[in-house]
C-alpha cells in the first residue's frame, strides 16, 4: 500500500503540458484520460495555476483523494504515456473453461435428472461432474454460474418451455376493453 504521507511532485515539461492542454480541447476524447489529463494538470507543481491540494483536484474532478494519489504516483515511477492509455488485461488472452462442446454439455447435465439421493443439481454438482466425464480439468462455480446465466438454462423454471409467452389482442382481457371510445365525459361540468 503506497504511503499517503510521501508526496509525489508532478512536474510537467512545456511539451508535456502543452499535449495535455490540446488533450483537454478536444471534442472526443475518453472521460478517463481526459480526467487523468486535467489531474496531472493541476496537480503540476512547475506551473503557478497548478499546485492544487489533493482534497481541492479529487472535488473539481469528481475522484476520490485516494485515486489522486494514485494517479500522480503513477506519473512520476512510469511517465505521462503509461498514465494516459488504459493498461490490458494481464487475463486478455487466456482460453475459456468452457468452450461451446462443454457449455452444450453443462447445459445437458443441467437438464438431466440430478444423481441418486439429491433433489437437484447444484453448483458443485455440475462442477464435479464436469471434471468427473474430462469434460474439463476443473471448473469454478462461478463459471458454471455465469454460463447457465447466458444460456437462459434454468430447470424447472417458468421459462423452461418452448412455446413463447403470449402477447396481443389474446394475452389481456384488458386489451379488449382498450379499444372502446373513450368520447363519451364521464364527468359532470359544475359552472
Amino acid at each position: 500500500m503506497p504511503n499517503l504521507k510521501a508526496k509525489y511532485k508532478v512536474v510537467l515539461s512545456r511539451t508535456q503540458r502543452a499535449e495535455l492542454e490540446a488533450l483537454c480541447r478536444q471534442q472526443v476524447v475518453g472521460a478517463r484520460k481526459l480526467r487523468r489529463a486535467r489531474i496531472l494538470l493541476l496537480a503540476d507543481e512547475a506551473d503557478p495555476q497548478g499546485r492544487r491540494t489533493d482534497a481541492y483536484i479529487a472535488e473539481v474532478v469528481g475522484l476520490s483523494e485516494r485515486q489522486v494519489v494514485r494517479i500522480r504516483q503513477a506519473f512520476v515511477r512510469e511517465g505521462l504515456q503509461p498514465v494516459l492509455q488504459r493498461q490490458p488485461r494481464a487475463d486478455a488472452g487466456s482460453r475459456k473453461k468452457l468452450d461451446g462442446a462443454a457449455e452444450a454439455t453443462l447445459v445437458t447435465l443441467c437438464c438431466s435428472p440430478p444423481p441418486q439421493g439429491r433433489e437437484r443439481w447444484t453448483l458443485q454438482l455440475l462442477c464435479d461432474e464436469l471434471g468427473r466425464l474430462k469434460i474439463v480439468e476443473s471448473v469454478c462455480r462461478e463459471t458454471v454460474r455465469q454460463c447457465l446465466k447466458k444460456t437462459n438454462s434454468s430447470p424447472g423454471g417458468s421459462s423452461g418451455s418452448a412455446s413463447p409467452k403470449l402477447t396481443g389482442r389474446d394475452s389481456s382481457p384488458a386489451w379488449s376493453t382498450s379499444l372502446t371510445s373513450t368520447r363519451k365525459r364521464t364527468t359532470k361540468r359544475t359552472r
